[in-house]
């Protein structure tokens, strides 16, 4: 930003944040953030996985209240912690999934809860008029109007969402990853949004990991990491490999790997050949070694969560093939990859991976009722002994196998949920976001329950997107790239180059042709 002339007042920031600071128990989320956007400008905001980005965002929009600061719009303070207070000054966040109601149609869904009305009735026509004008606004067709949300494509009810925000009067607004589930068209239709509404003079906070798209379309870009501003500098003197350097700082060394034992070998166990599952995967091609660990890294969007759950027959394949130990294998159910000798650990583990108001014992065997019946009658000594020899192995804190997982600290419920999935003791372990929400005791813990795992002859399939974990968990990482396999790194490969090569940036990096050839010992 230049500097005023003398004697010239310098110009108002739309938004001011104050040395705002956030704990979360031990967790200090914010520290100290003073940051600004102004008027007419789309500023990148960037970092990490639990740098701090949805905290700050949370604050200025009012869905949470900071410990300390003050937040400014147009120099008058907002209210903290006060969603409508946030809206009334002009605030208006879109999140990366849109928040509609399928069932709905596009005008009810932009006047839900702000409804036109005069004597208590709604005023139909005048609500049409006024979501005509902002569909044009936004360049959408006028006639999506009167259409059904849950028929329109994804993208489409992105940029309605984006109508939405405009209901009210809209000064700044917030762009949570509004690419992710997006097409190519229908990001260049997005740009083309966002720079209308910079020329109107709306300032704009442009949330994402694809640093392609930062440099394209932002004026500057903060970057954060660890609760605190690292920088802020103009996007044309930032290249997406500074991008990155800036998100990791010292993880931007080589991992240290020295004390994580490899037990890969040569034998190819599980192979996956141009697999496409859902809308986002489209074309997945890699192979898992037995005794090894294989990374999965991609951005939102990537489809590394379709491959995961197609692997597991929760996803239908649409295209390409499987192999198992040198068999063609077509997995339709999650109940026939168990039989095969696979198992999943999902990424949600509280609407996914536990029946919270269970005992542990009950959580341990619910996915393996038969191996603890006979002639259908379940064993409740078979259960309890398996769930206490499970408590000593994992080292799970609680008073005993009937205490309710609900209880329990997220560490302990997450390796209740890993000692079910290792009960009969899988070919193939599918697991996603293994230690997330979980203290750096039980992360090593389950680490070493997975290095453990593979070491008997099996291997593992790891998705994560936290850097640090997947460089020294896996001895291999294939990144996703907009639904394909964009090339397979080593697993001590530095962060910066994982970050880019999940951005599309492989150039040096190999092939992109999923086979073997595209490894790269960093």
């Amino acid at each position: 930003m230049s500097q005023a002339e003398p004697g010239t007042e310098r110009p108002q920031s739309l938004l001011v944040v104050e040395g705002v600071d956030k704990r979360y128990g031990g967790v200090h989320a914010l520290k100290s953030v003073s940051w600004s956007v102004e008027a007419g400008e789309v500023h990148g905001l960037v970092g990490e996985n639990g740098a701090g980005k949805s905290t700050l965002i949370k604050m200025i929009s009012g869905a949470e209240s900071p410990d300390e600061g003050r937040i400014l719009m147009a120099g008058e303070a907002i209210s903290l912690g006060d969603t409508q207070a946030s809206l009334a000054a002009g605030v208006s966040p879109v999140y990366q999934e849109p928040q509609l109601f399928a069932d709905l149609t596009v005008q009810e869904n932009m006047f839900l809860g702000r409804e036109e009305t005069r004597v208590g009735r709604v005023r139909w026509r005048e609500q049409s008029r006024k979501a005509a004008e902002l569909l044009q606004r936004l360049q959408l067709d006028v006639s999506l109007l009167q259409r059904r949300v849950g028929d329109l494509p994804v993208g489409v009810q992105q940029l309605v969402s984006i109508a939405k925000a405009f209901v009210s009067d809209v000064r700044l607004l917030i762009l949570d990853e509004p690419s992710a589930i997006l097409s190519h068209a229908d990001i260049d239709r997005l740009f083309t949004i966002v720079r209308t509404l910079r020329s109107e003079g709306i300032g704009v906070i442009y949330i994402s990991h694809r640093l392609d798209e930062i440099r394209e379309i932002t004026d500057r870009v903060t970057v954060m990491r660890d609760g605190e501003v690292v920088t802020t500098q103009p996007a044309a003197d930032l290249t997406p490999a500074d991008i990155a350097a800036l998100m990791v700082g010292d993880k931007f060394q080589i991992a240290d790997r020295s004390s994580r034992p490899s037990h890969a070998t040569e034998e190819v166990m599980l192979d996956v050949d141009g697999v496409a599952a859902g809308s986002r995967l489209s074309d997945a091609s890699f192979c898992v070694h037995r005794g090894e660990i294989l990374g999965v890294y991609g951005l939102i969007g990537s489809g590394t969560t379709e491959l995961v759950r197609a692997l597991y027959g929760i996803t239908p394949v649409s295209q390409g093939s499987v192999t198992l130990e040198g068999n063609p294998v077509a997995i339709r159910s999650p109940r026939q990859a168990m039989r095969l000798g696979m198992t999943m650990l999902p990424g949600n583990r509280k609407t996914q991976g536990v029946f919270l108001p269970k005992s542990l014992s009950f959580n341990l065997t619910s996915s393996h009722l038969q191996h603890f019946s006979t002639a259908g009658v379940l064993d409740r000594g078979a259960e309890r002994s398996a769930m206490t020899e499970a408590m000593g192995k994992l080292r799970i804190k609680a008073p005993d196998t009937e205490t309710v997982i609900s209880s329990l600290s997220g560490g302990n419920q997450q390796k209740v949920v890993m000692a079910r999935q290792l009960v009969r003791q899988p070919k193939v372990l599918l697991v996603e976001e293994p230690t997330q929400g979980v203290d750096v005791r039980a992360k090593s813990e389950i680490h070493n329950l997975i290095v453990e795992h593979v070491s008997g002859g099996h291997c593992a399939v790891v998705v994560s997107t936290d850097l640090e974990e997947i460089r020294y968990l896996c001895d291999r990482i294939v990144v996703l790239h907009q639904g394909r396999s964009a090339v397979t790194l080593s697993g001590d490969v530095d962060a910066g180059t994982l970050l880019r090569a999940a951005s599309g940036d492989v150039q040096g990096m190999g092939s992109d042709s999923g086979e073997e050839g595209r490894d790269v010992d960093e």
